[in-house]
């Protein structure tokens, strides 16, 4: 028996056969057991403390943008959202975790704790800049406050979760970047790391700024515009290349785009002219043909003065063939006229960069009724030490370009005097309080609409897909001079 089931975030099949492994995969993708272990048995020992309700603060932030460039996109923070609105553990879930062991055959967890973790909810207050933002090394993505035991069971997933689709958003945006007035279109489902992975890559893609994606479900689940033209599979299914296309003509009168490099590109070209020549004739348009391989500058250049000198100007020329915005660079210097590049492999994997390597970190601690009192990491490398407080930026803003941020103490405020400080707006806002969802998020195109405004607004150097140059990050003196007392006072 199934059930289609249908919530505001997230749409999912769900089969009522509890045995079902597709039930088992698809639960995952909310399970509060979608976890490194570790934080489960720090949530342990802090429950045995008695400090499961003592408030943290933590933030998650990443140390280099990807790429070898200056910028990174925003995202997932809906997808985060839907993962903390469903938090709860099951009945399987729990019963799983009573049964594991340690290393002398004791239980791992007590009865008392799996009880506490079945009425569990969250109750955390958490500000996240908006997805589509671009952000910069140091500063949060993500602000969680609440009780720490809480605050530590989010940290593995908000990371798998912000840093993948962060990532994906980046490369898209650079590859739009370097695309300029062509499209760019996410062709990757195939050699994504597994449906999750390339569902969430989707999403990310286009909020980066793809217009649309191959990936069905990706249309299905979040109304990403659906592109797709034929395989070579299609074409070798049939005695000559002019029957496919004939026969893909009668199939997608509307949708006829023609691959053409199968067996030779040109003669692929006179075929694909030579149909749509015939449907133009009952009076279907042509929509385009693909190359996939080749040399795609000489190869462009061809097709679109036959395409023109056969009537067919309108008819768009997409390129595909493992591109990635440096070939793409290339490409539009060499005045390839190509409208649309379809991006696989090197998109959906990050294929020069498989990881952002965003951290969460806990920034301060307190009591009810008490004080905050800031904690910090240490480290030989420098890179890896973390600032105390609880943080806000402030990005300035003069006639309609960004010129910098500052991160701050939001509890403290900002200790820079100066007018420019008052020409900016706080990137950090309220997703949840205590628990409850006080964001209501855009539609996904709204988001990929505000990736392309706010990056309009970033200084050109920053945006450079080489040698970019840094977009000026400053921390506060407050936080400079608390982290500098910590440090004296650790290692006296």
């Amino acid at each position: 028996m199934r059930s289609w089931v249908k919530g505001k975030f997230f749409s999912r099949i769900i089969f009522l056969d509890s045995r079902s492994k597709i039930c088992e995969q698809l639960s995952m993708l909310t399970s509060p057991l979608c976890t490194d272990f570790y934080q489960l048995t720090m949530a342990y020992s802090y429950f045995r403390e008695g400090i499961a309700d003592e408030e943290a603060c933590f933030h998650l932030s990443f140390r280099k943008n990807p790429f070898k460039g200056q910028m990174t996109i925003a995202a997932g923070l809906e997808t985060a959202a839907n993962y903390i609105l469903h938090y709860r553990f099951s009945s399987a879930e729990l019963e799983y975790l009573y049964t594991l062991r340690d290393a002398e055959n004791h239980q791992y967890f007590s009865r008392a704790f799996i009880d506490y973790l079945a009425g569990l909810k969250l109750k955390l207050d958490i500000d996240a800049v908006p997805e589509g933002t671009p952000v910069f090394p140091l500063e949060p993505l993500i602000r969680v406050r609440g009780p720490i035991l809480q605050c530590q069971l989010l940290e593995t997933p908000l990371l798998n979760i912000i840093n993948f689709q962060s990532l994906i958003a980046t490369k898209a945006a650079r590859l739009c970047l370097a695309a300029k007035d062509s499209t760019v279109v996410d062709f990757g489902l195939r050699r994504a790391q597994g449906f999750d992975g390339g569902l969430s890559a989707s999403r990310a893609a286009f909020i980066g700024g793809c217009q649309s994606t191959s990936n069905t479900f990706a249309g299905f689940q979040y109304g990403i515009p659906l592109n797709g033209t034929m395989a070579h599979s299609f074409i070798m299914r049939y005695s000559n290349e002019k029957e496919a296309f004939e026969a893909f003509a009668k199939a997608m009168p509307g949708n006829t785009i023609f691959l053409i490099d199968t067996y030779n590109s040109l003669k692929g070209l006179k075929n694909a002219i030579l149909i749509a020549n015939a449907q133009k004739e009952q009076g279907h348009n042509l929509a385009g043909i693909r190359l996939d391989s080749g040399n795609l500058v000489t190869l462009s250049k061809k097709s679109r003065v036959a395409l023109d000198k056969a009537g067919f100007d309108g008819a768009k020329i997409v390129a595909s063939n493992e591109l990635d915005e440096y070939q793409i660079m290339a490409l539009k210097k060499a005045k390839a006229p190509i409208d649309i590049f379809g991006v696989g492999t090197r998109l959906v994997t990050a294929f020069d960069e498989p990881a952002l390597g965003g951290v969460y970190k806990l920034a301060a601690i307190r009591k009810k009724g008490e004080d905050w009192r800031y904690r910090i990491k240490l480290s030989d490398d420098r890179k890896k030490s973390t600032w105390p407080g609880i943080f806000q930026i402030r990005r300035l803003e003069r006639n309609e370009q960004f010129i910098g941020d500052i991160i701050f103490d939001e509890v403290e405020g900002i200790s820079l005097e100066d007018g420019l400080v008052g020409m900016g707006h706080d990137l950090l806002v309220k997703i949840f309080s205590e628990g409850r969802l006080v964001y209501s998020f855009p539609a996904i195109e709204v988001l990929r609409k505000r990736t392309m405004e706010l990056l309009e607004k970033l200084p050109k150097k920053v945006k450079l897909i080489k040698w970019p140059k840094p977009y000026p990050v400053t921390i506060d003196k407050v936080l400079i001079d608390r982290k500098n007392k910590m440090e004296k006072n650790i290692y006296q």
